[in-house]
């Protein structure tokens, strides 16, 4: 199956060159290109994109705002927002995860990542690059929240997890993938895919991401300031 990808971002030369690159995959087409995130927002309803790439800085509606009015429209419930981000000076990669989006990339990335990213969003997963997610978010948290990123609600809400879930959870947050998870609990994948769906589920996360962010929020994993 194809996958429709929308560009949401005001440069219009890095949406050209992100359109060669997209189109010159077999399994994946540019069905869209957005300037700003109200447009964003618009055409992935109109062209039924299954995943946006989303610049956070742009004018008017930025692509945090338009990745909160995304995951909160249960009729693009599908689509999946993957960040499009400079590292070293965005602060907004956590919030952009508690927004609903899937996962981040630099803009510095390697075309094969950029593709592969894609394809990772379009499946389901959302840990675009598990070191540097886990590493950003545990720099994001320490330094941004002053309780220690705790939510005590969301924190009442692990109560509903089993003993087994909370341990699964707490290996997602490591940036552990499901065949890893598998090996450190001495399970099956199978496994470890049924615990994080219904962890999900239970917490109302959209994607593996989320769970990620609310177990740092929680208090379920401290971050470690190296």
């Amino acid at each position: 199956m194809t996958i429709r990808v929308l560009l949401a971002d005001d440069q219009a030369l890095l949406r050209s060159a992100f359109r060669v690159l997209v189109d010159s995959e077999p399994d994946m087409e540019v069905v869209g290109e957005a300037s700003d995130g109200a447009e964003a927002v618009r055409l992935a309803k109109e062209q039924r994109a299954d995943v946006v790439l989303m610049d956070i800085r742009m004018p008017g509606t930025d692509g945090l705002a338009a990745t909160r009015l995304i995951s909160a429209d249960p009729t693009l419930a599908h689509v999946r927002v993957v960040i499009l981000t400079t590292f070293e000076v965005d602060d907004y990669v956590v919030q952009s995860l508690r927004a609903g989006a899937s996962g981040f990339l630099g803009k510095g990335s390697e075309p094969e990542e950029l593709l592969n990213a894609i394809r990772v969003a379009a499946g389901g997963e959302a840990l675009l690059s598990p070191a540097a997610t886990k590493g950003l978010i545990t720099r994001f948290l320490a330094q941004g929240d002053t309780d220690d990123g705790q939510d005590p609600a969301r924190a009442q809400r692990l109560d509903a997890l089993t003993v087994r879930e909370r341990e699964v959870l707490v290996q997602v947050a490591g940036g552990h993938s499901n065949d890893e998870i598998a090996e450190r609990l001495e399970v099956s994948p199978l496994t470890v895919k049924t615990h994080v769906n219904r962890a999900m589920a239970k917490l109302g996360a959209r994607d593996r991401a989320q769970l990620v962010v609310i177990a740092y929020e929680s208090g379920l994993v401290r971050p470690r300031v190296e």
